[in-house]
């Protein structure tokens, strides 16, 4: 049995809820990721921060990213999937919520993130094929 575990990429992590915009996307910039989690004060998952919700939710709306937090840009139930779940799991989770990137949590702590890079390098191209027409072939609304 593959699990979340197996394909996740490792040393994912977290921005606080506190951090601001700015300090978001410098982190992103040193990690190289595109998406951070966002954890509140007792390093529970909150939120997920993208790129594009910080240029779209932020600056597009001409306001400053040094004073919007990451905490302020969290909306809606976060997903999230334990690194003992099947694989089959993680597609599931990705296609019924429509998300390209799911944490991984062991013990209530961040141990990774899958991203569709993480999917495309470890599953079978049937597999990919089936979870990418899923994703893709109704976007959520973005505003």
């Amino acid at each position: 049995m593959t699990t979340a575990g197996d394909i996740m990429h490792r040393g994912a992590q977290w921005i606080p809820a506190h951090e601001t915009l700015d300090r978001a996307a410098q982190l992103m910039r040193e990690l190289n990721v595109g998406a951070l989690p966002i954890s509140d004060e007792n390093e529970r998952l909150c939120g997920i921060l993208t790129d594009r919700d910080i240029v779209v939710g932020c600056v597009a709306l001409g306001h400053d990213p040094a004073r919007v937090t990451a905490g302020e840009m969290a909306h809606g139930t976060p997903r999230w999937i334990d690194a003992n779940a099947d694989v089959s799991e993680v597609l599931h989770e990705m296609q019924e919520h429509q998300i390209r990137r799911l944490p991984v949590i062991e013990n209530k702590r961040l141990v990774g993130m899958i991203s569709e890079a993480d999917l495309a390098q470890h599953l079978p191209e049937d597999q990919i094929g089936t979870w990418a027409e899923s994703v893709y072939a109704r976007t959520p609304d973005r505003h």
